[in-house]
């Protein structure tokens, strides 16, 4: 499963239809032929670029593989929707929390997909329902705008003459009306509850919590460690939030098998099956066991293997490409510890 084009003008998962193209998933991906090297080479120029530029697109689609992380994710929502069915007030929530590039929005937006294709199975033909809503704080967010994201992603219009009272009860008049069911809301360690603002957004969300019938799921960089969960407010999110923490992934099989699973996807002319198995040590100490610089990793090493037509994975064309600072860190980190 790949996650949709998120420079595509009006379709990011923070709009309706972004998000409704993410759970009709993608097409199919195309049948890419793959003649031998020398066939390959005589071909006619186009043709080849053609064939690069879908090759290097396969590439540069973000593969979703379901980690344990996922898994549980997935399971624990699932279970809370559930519990929350007959709930009037004081609704039950999950909040996903770790370090950066450890799978934590991938965790939730398979989680919101798993709950909207499970109404739309219960209800069919009900294209007016919204099951899911999926939205994001931004940075030095306030209690409007806040109630914006709800509304962009709902296609509500938002007026400078309208203040957030109007707005506030626009989202939930709608979100009754639809059946939401579920509202993520990503990068929530954008709150401080330190600060006035951070504190409205904060009272906003519960606002929310109490009006809209939906269970809410929450996920950030280790929210457990910061100002959201502390005071008399975070106090009350901490009584009602279930904690999914997320980590870097061991040495252990698990990781063996992403590597494999990944491996698995490549469409390269010279790549010899099980390379980057027999690389998996190596490709967990230069990530830190991060999911996201794993992901990264491979897919900029076959691009580039495209490119520079080497058309083969090894450890120099993986050496060359350059990973976040936070993997390069755990990778340090990793290494000291290990002397």
């Amino acid at each position: 499963m790949t996650t949709p084009d998120a420079d595509e003008t009006g379709q990011q998962l923070t709009t309706k239809d972004g998000w409704r193209r993410f759970v009709a998933g993608q097409p199919k991906a195309p049948y890419i032929p793959s003649p031998s090297p020398k066939a390959y080479a005589k071909l006619p120029k186009e043709t080849r670029q053609k064939l690069d530029d879908l090759r290097i697109d396969h590439h540069a689609r973000l593969m979703v593989v379901a980690t344990s992380t996922v898994r549980h994710t997935v399971t624990a929502g699932r279970r809370l929707v559930m519990l929350n069915r007959h709930a009037i007030s004081a609704r039950r929530g999950l909040i996903v929390s770790g370090p950066a590039g450890t799978g934590k929005t991938i965790a939730v937006t398979q989680l919101g997909l798993a709950h909207e294709l499970n109404d739309r199975s219960v209800h069919p033909g009900a294209s007016r329902r919204i099951p899911v809503i999926y939205a994001t704080v931004p940075p030095a967010a306030t209690a409007r705008m806040i109630a914006a994201e709800f509304a962009r992603f709902l296609g509500l219009p938002v007026h400078s003459r309208l203040n957030t009272a109007d707005i506030i009860e626009s989202v939930v008049g709608v979100c009754t009306t639809v059946r939401t069911g579920m509202v993520i809301v990503d990068e929530v360690h954008n709150i401080s509850l330190t600060t006035r603002q951070g504190a409205e957004v904060s009272d906003t969300l519960k606002y929310f919590s109490e009006r809209i019938p939906a269970t809410f799921i929450y996920a950030g960089i280790d929210i457990e460690h910061s100002s959201i969960l502390q005071g008399t407010r975070g106090a009350q999110i901490a009584g009602r939030f279930t904690l999914i923490p997320t980590h870097p992934f061991p040495y252990n099989d698990e990781w063996k098998g992403l590597v494999k699973t990944m491996e698995d996807t490549l469409l390269l002319h010279k790549h010899k099956p099980g390379t980057l198995v027999a690389l998996d040590h190596y490709l967990h100490e230069r990530t830190g066991g991060m999911i996201g610089a794993l992901s990264h990793l491979i897919r900029g090493a076959a691009i580039d293997a495209i490119l520079m037509g080497t058309e083969g994975l090894d450890r120099s064309g993986l050496d060359s490409i350059p990973l976040d600072v936070a993997a390069t860190a755990q990778d340090r980190k990793r290494r000291r510890t290990s002397r």
